[in-house]
Parts: C-alpha cells; sequence; structure tokens
C-alpha cells in the first residue's frame, strides 16, 4: 500500500506557494519588531557638556503612550529624561541634564503599533568642555 501524499503539496502553484511561505515566515517575523533606524546620541558617539537631546527613530510607528527613554551611567545610575513632543510616529525624543562625564547608555523601549515590544540600548560618552 502507497502512503498517501497529501493533495496540496502534490500541484504545482499550491506548493510554490506553500514553500514560499514556509521561507518567507521568518523574514516577516523580523518585519514585525520595531527597529532603530537612527539615534542621537548615536551608538559609541561622544557628546560635550551636562545637557544631552535625545532622539530615537524606529523603523515602524510605535504606541508612543506605552514606550520610553531612559539614560544610566556605567555603574547603573539612572538620570530622569524628560519627554519631548515629536510629531513623527516613529520617533521617541527626550532631553536629560546634570550628567556627568562619563560612560552612559540610553536604553529604550517601544510597543509597535502591530504589539511586538522591543527593547535596546545605545552606548555614548559625556566629556565637559
Amino acid at each position: 500500500m502507497k502512503p498517501r501524499r497529501l493533495g496540496f503539496l502534490a500541484r504545482g502553484r499550491a506548493r510554490r506557494v506553500a514553500m514560499a511561505a514556509f521561507v518567507l515566515y521568518p523574514v516577516a517575523q523580523a518585519w514585525a519588531h520595531a527597529l532603530v533606524v537612527e539615534s542621537t546620541p548615536a551608538a559609541n558617539a561622544t557628546v560635550a557638556g551636562q545637557q544631552v537631546d535625545l532622539l530615537v527613530r524606529f523603523s515602524d510607528r510605535i504606541d508612543k503612550k506605552r514606550s520610553k527613554l531612559g539614560v544610566a551611567s556605567a555603574v547603573g545610575q539612572a538620570y530622569p529624561v524628560h519627554p519631548l513632543d515629536d510629531a513623527s510616529a516613529d520617533t521617541l525624543a527626550g532631553h536629560v541634564t546634570g550628567l556627568p562625564a562619563g560612560a552612559y547608555r540610553l536604553q529604550w523601549q517601544v510597543l509597535a503599533v502591530d504589539g511586538h515590544i522591543t527593547r535596546g540600548e545605545i552606548p555614548f560618552t559625556v566629556t565637559i568642555p
């Protein structure tokens, strides 16, 4: 007795569509997350002064009410970020003051409008002129 073949896999076009969906599924999943497109300060940048403007632009629209920015020193001390309004649906902006010279991490967490949460850090250094 021969094993039965699944009908849709035996047909040419249906088989190609099924295989394309199988191959492209991981790519579609990657597109579902908001990823950093640009930032101020840029990764590993050095900025002068104790006041730093922050901006992170993402690959997708984000839910700003459920997204946030933070700044932490290399030893983990958190500094408050004052949010700034930005008309772009894909951008978070803020301002932080009182940073002594040293290494910092701009921490971000966003909720994309499709419901996926992503987070990350952007390292930067502050120098005092």
